[in-house]
């Protein structure tokens, strides 16, 4: 589908890296405002034109419009001034799952034209996927999307290529997304297997973790190749016992994003496996890094669901046991060679 020629409202809500990230690459064909829920962050933000908390030496467009009013955020998409430019507007959710909920109790009751989420992974204390929490707090009226696939947050807000995956049930809202975000360095491709997508963004965290460990450890190319293919076995089989289509994790969401994420130096899971190995306490590292590392709590919710539904995840339950249950990067290792063999494809 060819890009959206006219400017269109879209607003992003949550201003952290990558929020900030999709808000200054939009801002080059859009009218764009990106909400923060601090407003002195966002005060400084403004003032500074730039993201210095989250997303430092990335300046932000001079068309770029920020602003910690929740209120004035939804009327950019949903006010009389952007009917009366016949826009396809577009609300956009960039907080982590742990906030989406949140976030979604503040759009409760209010005229929202759709949702389209950016988190990857599980909520921490259900174990739902950011599409159950959606329809859970939103109801079925408003059609969501989930927004997915190999992308570091620096190299966005730079311009340098990037490729995404657009899931949804909503074929138009598909449609509308690819339209509006798809140009310039950014291809958007289509698919209606949420689940998928959802799951596969959601679970190469966990595995970034291990194969940051592994390259700490001084394990090796082999090992680190070892692991992103297993990872992957596991991804599968989670997401395909969910209701997710393994076609899926042949593409973007899967195989690209574990790749990036598994091998990148700016991925955060891959750090928190990197410090793993050198002995630290997860408390310090979560503390050093400074921002979300998803792959953490996601464990301990991928550990559970996968024993509640019978799926073999052994490098996550080895991650698991490094971080909440006192085993060493060692142990793991050990853990995961110990195993019997087995088919590869069973």
């Amino acid at each position: 589908m060819q890009e959206s020629k006219q400017a269109q409202a879209i607003t992003v809500l949550g201003a952290g890296a990558w929020g900030t990230a999709v808000a200054i690459s939009l801002a080059a064909r859009h009218d764009v405002l990106l909400w923060g829920r601090n407003p002195a962050q966002m005060a400084a933000a403004a003032a500074a034109r730039e993201n210095v908390d989250y997303l430092p030496g990335h300046p932000l467009p001079a068309t770029l419009r920020v602003g910690a009013d929740v209120e004035a955020a939804i009327d950019h998409v949903t006010g009389a001034a952007a009917a009366a430019a016949g826009a396809t507007p577009l609300l956009i959710a960039a907080c982590p799952v742990a906030g989406l909920r949140p976030l979604l109790q503040q759009l409760k009751g209010k005229r929202i034209p759709n949702i389209v989420w950016l988190c990857k992974g599980f909520e921490y204390d259900t174990g739902l996927l950011p599409h159950q929490v959606v329809r859970e707090v939103l109801g079925d009226e408003i059609e969501g999307a989930a927004l997915s696939g190999p992308s570091f947050a620096q190299e966005v807000a730079r311009g340098l290529p990037c490729a995404l995956t657009v899931a949804s049930t909503s074929a138009a809202l598909r449609e509308r997304v690819v339209g509006l975000v798809h140009g310039g360095s950014t291809r958007v491709y289509a698919c209606d297997d949420l689940v998928g997508v959802e799951v596969g963004g959601a679970v190469k965290n966990i595995l970034a973790i291990a194969t940051g460990t592994a390259d700490g450890l001084g394990l090796g190319l082999n090992a680190r190749a070892a692991l992103i293919t297993r990872g992957l076995a596991e991804i599968t089989r989670l997401g395909t016992a969910l209701g997710g289509h393994a076609g899926t994790f042949m593409g973007l969401t899967g195989m690209g994003d574990l790749i990036l994420t598994c091998t990148g130096d700016l991925s955060r899971n891959r750090r928190v496996g990197l410090a793993l190995a050198q002995g630290k306490p997860l408390d310090a590292i979560v503390r050093e890094l400074g921002h979300v590392a998803e792959g953490v709590p996601c464990a301990k919710a991928v550990r559970e669901l996968a024993h509640k539904l019978g799926v073999d995840m052994p490098i996550t339950d080895a991650v698991a046991g490094v971080l909440f249950d006192g085993d060493s990067a060692v142990d793991m290792v050990g853990k995961l060679l110990a195993r019997d063999p087995r088919n590869e494809l069973a």
